[in-house]
């Protein structure tokens, strides 16, 4: 997972939290915080700070000290899921501190393995690979992804479909070769839920070819995760004049939701039209390990592929679909609630992640 340094302002204190003024005090108090190994739970801390002798590690809901380096090398294993408030403490030779604080999500439940599941090939016959991510940086690639932020107001509050997150960068890092996008329930700008919506635009788009998208799904009543594209054209025409193609939505939930995926084309003809089918798991969910979501796009027709099992297709040609003749750019986002899946409810587990594996885009030769 990647590390996040928090550069903090403090005061310092005594040991009875009375602030002190005094520049001989420890000061420049830095954390690096890692984010925990899939399931593990484990949170390790490097803390460092101006002429500190000792750190302390205190955890909100504990009354006792949790750990104790004198090197500021701090860790903690969680046994419990959600948001976890942490404190360092530096200490000078006076007895004196100064401390800083961070918050951390534990997610203990999903725990898969990237190696578990359906993968594709990076060559086919007949095809050219002309862009791809493979996730393999440190962070997000801001040559090839920007961050959609905000609630979508005042234009288009809750998006379009009344949707209860509010979408930051924060939610979103690249570790170990998979990029994580997680929907959190916590409070950020009058929202009670934050997630990511990171798209393509302005810096890939294409017309005609073969996707392949491995991810594993995240799950639970009102979870909402896409992998999706608009055409160009949304910045002049709007939507659904530009054209939506839904290569993968899930609608989280039970009476077998997690266990099925949709792909769907949205136009405008005379008004908003949309055609799309549906794709279920024999057995288990989607969030059980890695699937791929496919799609293949030509002159004539899409058609939607999981595992390259071919379940919907979809004839372009008319007249009236000409939005499915012009280049369109990606987008990736885990919506909270909305019209669709409905609000999530107290069997909804937070966080949630949605972890993509990569993304080939290939063109006939």
């Amino acid at each position: 997972m990647p590390i996040f340094a928090l550069l903090v302002l403090v005061l310092v204190y005594s040991c009875g939290d009375n602030p002190i003024e005094n520049t001989g005090d420890p000061s420049n108090l830095v954390l690096e915080v890692s984010q925990p190994e899939e399931g593990s739970g484990i949170v390790d801390i490097i803390a460092t700070a101006d002429n500190a002798v000792n750190y302390e590690l205190w955890i909100e809901g504990h009354d006792e000290l949790v750990d104790e380096a004198v090197d500021g090398v701090l860790s903690y294993t969680f046994t419990t899921q959600g948001n976890v408030s942490i404190e360092v403490r530096a200490f000078g030779s006076s007895g004196r501190y100064i401390k800083a604080t961070r918050t951390v999500f534990i997610n203990l439940e999903n725990n898969v393995s990237v190696g578990e599941g359906y993968s594709t090939p990076i060559e086919y016959d007949g095809y050219t690979l002309i862009w791809n991510d493979e996730f393999d940086a440190n962070s997000v690639n801001d040559n090839k992804w920007v961050f959609e932020t905000g609630d979508g107001c005042p234009n288009l509050c809750g998006w379009g479909n009344n949707e209860l997150q509010y979408y930051r960068a924060e939610n979103a890092w690249v570790s170990d070769d998979v990029l994580t996008i997680e929907a959190r329930k916590e409070s950020y700008q009058g929202r009670n839920y934050t997630s990511t919506r990171m798209k393509t635009q302005g810096k890939f788009s294409f017309k005609y070819g073969r996707v392949d998208i491995r991810a594993l799904l995240p799950k639970g009543q009102g979870i909402w995760p896409a992998l999706w594209m608009l055409g160009n054209s949304i910045t002049s025409v709007g939507w659904p004049a530009c054209g939506e193609i839904d290569i993968m939505e899930m609608i989280g939930g039970g009476d077998g939701r997690d266990n099925r995926v949709h792909g769907t084309l949205h136009w405008d003809s005379n008004g908003h039209a949309s055609t799309g089918d549906g794709y279920t798991l024999s057995s288990g969910t989607f969030a059980d390990e890695y699937h791929v979501f496919s799609f293949t796009w030509d002159e004539t027709s899409v058609k939607w592929y999981v595992n390259d099992v071919k379940f919907y297709e979809v004839n372009i040609t008319p007249d009236h679909m000409s939005e499915f003749h012009q280049p369109h750019f990606f987008i990736f986002n885990i919506a909270v609630g909305g019209n669709w899946p409905g609000a999530p409810d107290a069997t909804t587990v937070f966080p949630q992640q949605m972890r993509v594996d990569y993304i080939r885009v290939f063109q006939t030769e």
